[in-house]
């Protein structure tokens, strides 16, 4: 394997995953996982509240073109997602030559969208932005903020890519520590810039490049230890087959669902504007208070989805399907605990973001009464999506996401609009429907992989293993 060797750290993770008690396993994994999706959306909501003491205008124009570069990044992070999955695999195979190729060769191809982006889309944003339908008042305040952000989400392809890496050979603290201080040089940045320099939103996008190159910063120093199979080699990248060939297939699919799901969500907030401003911006909160719940279940999903592979790779499937079931339960646990404590302040919550306005307050209180039930079966999804990602089946993760955004979401919301006359009230409640619809969905989806994985290998789902629950 030349000079590349596994280091001890990472042997010894290794035989934990594979052979260490499951819950431990998970716990260990995903909790700093968690932990870090969690702060991200705190991180979200702080940044909110501080455009929002610059201009109501500025708000708007920082959501609205957020979520055009949300669509653009989600390329980087679908490729991210499902490339990480095949090095976990190969992690958990014992294939280190395969592990160093496919690290090196996800970083070059990192390297090529980036490259893409510098040149063939910053140069042409304001007819970018014109084609999004963006309204001209926004791209006027806005054109310089989506070109730095355009320029940061380059740099988060690359640090998308090194945190999905660190995620596959069990670093989940190092990612926390890491967003940690990411996070805390982008507040303290935005806040500098807004309150003391009075700044417009220019320089929120500043202060987000700044802290995504520190990251980026770690990255390297990390990345160029010539010793880790995890490490990046220019001699390592490698366009054949067996190296890219898999990383590319499993990707193709989640880069589809992530920009589709995020185009779906600009098409609600656009069929939203028919109940006026202050119903989207009440379902943008919502969708914020809600996060409280599903981040964390995701950081759980994102984890257990790398644990499920290394142990397909190590041909451990039994162990792989258990992994699932711990997965279900937790975040069935989470969801509870995040519906009991957001529905029992949510008074508390509405008014960290309406202040004094007592009818914008009561609107993000009447659509989020309907969007925490979400909260519950969301989870359950979310733990269904690391079966889905780990096993590969990432066409199916693909038409369950898509189902949830343009058949149990689009569809009704129209409906009720056009057929009722429930108001605001309407895009809770599609929320509301579509997030149990999709949970349902996945359950039945799950029923039916975990079956035919079982009958393709003759296992067991419900049988309890002494060697799989030993310490």
């Amino acid at each position: 394997m030349g000079e590349s060797k596994l280091s001890t750290k990472d042997k010894k993770f290794r035989e934990f995953a594979l052979t260490g008690n499951m819950w431990r396993v998970i716990f260990h994994v995903c909790i700093p996982l968690a932990l870090y999706q969690s702060l991200n959306q705190i991180f979200k909501i702080l940044d909110s509240m501080m455009a929002s003491h610059i201009s109501g205008e500025s708000v708007s124009a920082v959501a609205y073109l957020s979520q055009i570069n949300l669509m653009l990044t989600a390329v980087g992070g679908g490729l991210a997602v499902g490339a990480s999955l095949k090095i976990s695999e190969a992690y958990g195979a014992g294939d280190y030559d395969l592990v160093k190729a496919r690290v090196s060769s996800l970083f070059g191809l990192c390297g090529i969208l980036g490259l893409g982006v510098l040149f063939f889309i910053l140069p042409f944003t304001t007819p970018l932005l014109k084609l999004a339908n963006t309204p001209n008042e926004l791209i006027n305040l806005g054109s310089q903020y989506f070109k730095i952000e355009l320029m940061g989400m380059v740099v988060s392809f690359f640090n998308n890519v090194y945190i999905a890496i660190e995620r596959a050979r069990g670093n989940s603290k190092r990612i926390l520590y890491l967003n940690f201080g990411v996070i805390v040089i982008k507040l303290s940045l935005t806040a500098f810039f807004i309150y003391v320099l009075k700044s417009g939103i220019t320089m929120i996008a500043v202060a987000t490049l700044i802290s995504q190159l520190a990251m980026f910063g770690s990255a390297i120093y990390h990345m160029l230890d010539r010793h880790s199979i995890f490490s990046f080699s220019f001699k390592s990248i490698t366009l054949k087959g067996k190296v890219t060939k898999p990383m590319i297939r499993l990707s193709i699919p989640v880069i589809i669902e992530k920009v589709a799901f995020q185009f779906g969500k600009v098409v609600i907030n656009s069929m939203s504007t028919a109940y006026g401003v202050l119903t989207v911006g009440a379902l943008g909160i919502s969708n914020n208070m809600g996060g409280l719940t599903t981040m964390p279940q995701n950081g759980f999903q994102e984890g257990g989805a790398a644990v499920i592979s290394q142990n397909i790779g190590a041909h451990q499937l039994e162990r792989a399907l258990d992994a699932f079931k711990k997965l279900f339960v937790i975040n069935t646990i989470i969801g509870c605990i995040g519906y009991g404590l957001t529905t029992g302040f949510l008074h508390v919550l509405s008014g960290l973001f309406a202040g004094n306005d007592l009818v914008f307050r009561q609107l993000i209180e009447e659509v989020y009464s309907f969007e925490a039930f979400g909260a519950i079966p969301l989870g359950m999804n979310a733990a269904v999506m690391a079966l889905l990602y780990g096993f590969g089946y990432t066409k199916l993760t693909l038409l369950i996401n898509f189902c949830r955004v343009f058949v149990f979401r689009i569809p009704i919301l129209w409906g009720l609009q056009q057929f009722t006359q429930i108001g605001s009230k309407s895009v809770g409640i599609v929320m509301m429907v579509s997030n149990i619809l999709v949970g349902i969905m996945a359950v039945v989806v799950a029923g039916i992989v975990i079956r035919d994985i079982c009958k393709r290998y003759q296992l067991c789902f419900w049988r309890i293993n002494k060697e799989i629950e030993r310490v």
